[in-house]
């Protein structure tokens, strides 16, 4: 007889057991972990209806992705992220806030480019306030720590991550760093990435509904035995699932528009912050050479 599973006893726990069990869960079912790893605040305050219709499934298939990793139901899980809410006196979630956002520029009539402005000053203020809740200090001192260490740091980003892919291969540059931007010029994107080796880093950038070329990327990155930085919207996106360090950014929208304010803002703390890890050795490398001349 197969021994029960032993359910997470926290939030963090639980989020750890959906990463490694993501692969073999069901379509439904993952559709489920990918709400309850992109949505914790409100699977801790909302009813089980009101989650079942935002996450498009039953409230049955909930209970049983419950049962799955060892709960009882559906409330006992629940209850791992509301105490964690409790305990952080957690102000209102992001998404709630982005659907009351919403609903109250529905009612506007379409303005004129002063209105505009201000809602989607008001929108990316969202983003950048929910940023400082999805990626933590540890996790930004980790992926500095992976373009430190690499030899040569690999770009990639397509599409609406274009900008912020370029802005993180100029930026490295600037900085002296060894850096291959993968554009996908000519269609050659998966031949630019055939020279990444096991010392090479890959910083892929990509949102749903995901680009072809950065998913593939990170594969050949993967499969060469290259580290892989992934910025994406979700924990369990195809440039998140396989990567080293993943940096979850979650862009607001407005009028259907989606913005990068949120990302551009990351792709900055990561570069100013190798900036400052390498400064204070190249300042003591170069009064040692002072001091012996």
């Amino acid at each position: 007889m197969d021994e029960p599973i032993k359910a997470p006893t926290t939030a963090e726990e639980l989020r750890a057991a959906i990463l490694e069990r993501y692969d073999g869960l069901s379509k439904r079912l993952q559709q489920i972990a990918r709400y309850v790893l992109d949505e914790p605040n409100e699977l801790a305050l909302e009813t089980l209806a009101v989650i079942a219709e935002r996450s498009g499934v039953q409230p049955s298939a909930i209970v049983r992705f419950a049962k799955t990793f060892g709960y009882p139901g559906a409330s006992q899980m629940q209850r791992l992220f509301r105490d964690g809410l409790l305990s952080g006196n957690a102000a209102l979630g992001y998404s709630e806030r982005i659907r009351n956002f919403s609903a109250a520029i529905d009612k506007r009539a379409a303005g004129g480019g002063v209105q505009l402005l201000s809602e989607f000053i008001e929108g990316n203020t969202l983003a950048l306030q929910n940023l400082e809740q999805t990626v933590s200090e540890k996790e930004i001192a980790a992926a500095v720590r992976l373009i430190q260490k690499a030899d040569t740091v690999y770009v990639a980003g397509f599409r609406r991550a274009f900008p912020v892919a370029s802005y993180l291969a100029y930026s490295l540059q600037q900085l002296n760093k060894r850096v291959l931007f993968i554009d996908g010029v000519a269609g050659l994107s998966r031949q630019q990435i055939q020279s990444i080796g096991p010392k090479d880093l890959l910083i892929a950038v990509s949102y749903h509904p995901y680009a072809d070329e950065t998913v593939a990327a990170v594969e050949g990155a993967v499969a060469r035995g290259a580290k892989v930085l992934s910025m994406s919207d979700s924990l369990v996106s195809p440039i998140a699932k396989p990567a080293d360090v993943v940096l979850q950014v979650r862009e607001s929208e407005v009028r259907s528009f989606r913005s990068l304010a949120a990302s551009i803002c990351l792709a900055q703390a990561l570069v100013i912050g190798f900036a400052f890890e390498n400064t204070p050795k190249t300042a003591a490398g170069k009064r040692a050479a002072a001091a012996k001349s």
